[in-house]
């Protein structure tokens, strides 16, 4: 066996991150499951690289006119000096306030997380613990609140949820979504808040990456396999962003919930 992934072992991680990513049945714990359980090798942190710029390419051109009045509202606030300047840019500041906590905690524990929680056992309890509370948010939830209802508070709680993606199995969409709809707000609110919290988070989590990258470099994917990587995982993205907003509140969380509960067990059946 090569020590370097293929075109179609690209194509199908890239795949994975691409739909895993937004979905809330963690891409982190997907991506560290494929090594483990089958004859692959690791894909290297420049594949890493490639399929967060992918993801990150999506989410910013699906948002990207959100993005464009946040920006300028953001603008707004800070020459004004007014927090009542834009509501879109009072937006900005809450998801930028937001990305601090697992900005913060990821840097910490860095290694930790790496070496020590990117286990079989760990994914799979986390999958069905983190699974089953999304369910309990998505079925007790109130879901009236709407995306003009997101106040600072709101986006800080979510935000120190969020530090808990950082253990593999989790879901970053899955935890944000399960703090939002556990404030009340809407399936469609939470998901479009988790997504555009998505932003900056891949953002760092791709930047810390490249720099692991520029310090220890590998060729565990050649420059096919890093376009297939990127292409793929940009396509997939979009689409599973596009579907998922599109159908979410006539399915709801629970397929998902369902998946993960299957998924976990297996996973802890694999290590029994």
């Amino acid at each position: 066996m090569s020590d370097t992934i293929t075109w179609l072992q690209a194509t199908v991680l890239a795949f994975i991150q691409g739909i895993t990513e937004f979905l809330p049945i963690s891409s982190s714990g997907h991506l560290a499951l494929v090594p483990l359980v089958s004859t692959w090798p690791d894909q290297g942190l420049a594949f890493d690289c490639v399929v967060h710029l992918g993801t990150l390419t999506a989410v910013v051109y699906y948002f990207r006119c959100d993005l464009l009045k946040m920006g300028v509202g953001w603008g707004q606030t800070v020459s004004q000096r007014s927090w009542q300047a834009s509501r879109d840019g009072q937006m900005a500041w809450m998801i930028l306030l937001a990305t601090i906590p697992a900005g913060l905690i990821g840097l910490a524990f860095k290694d930790y997380i790496e070496s020590d929680l990117r286990s079989i056992a760990v994914i799979g309890w986390a999958s069905i613990g983190f699974g089953l509370l999304l369910w309990f948010a998505d079925t007790t939830g109130k879901q009236k609140r709407e995306d003009k209802d997101w106040r600072l508070n709101d986006a800080l709680i979510v935000g120190l949820l969020q530090a808990l993606a950082l253990i593999p199995g989790t879901s970053r969409s899955g935890i944000t979504m399960t703090g939002a709809l556990l404030l009340g707000f809407t399936r469609e609110a939470a998901a479009r808040f988790s997504f555009l919290l998505s932003i900056p988070v891949i953002f760092l989590a791709g930047g810390l990456k490249v720099i692991d990258w520029i310090q220890a470099p590998e060729q565990a994917a050649g420059l096919g396999a890093l376009i297939i990587g990127f292409v793929m995982s940009a396509i997939s993205a979009y689409i599973c962003i596009h579907y998922f907003l599109k159908y979410l509140n006539k399915i709801g969380m629970g397929p998902f919930v369902i998946y993960r509960i299957i998924l976990g067990s297996i996973l802890l059946w694999m290590v029994w």
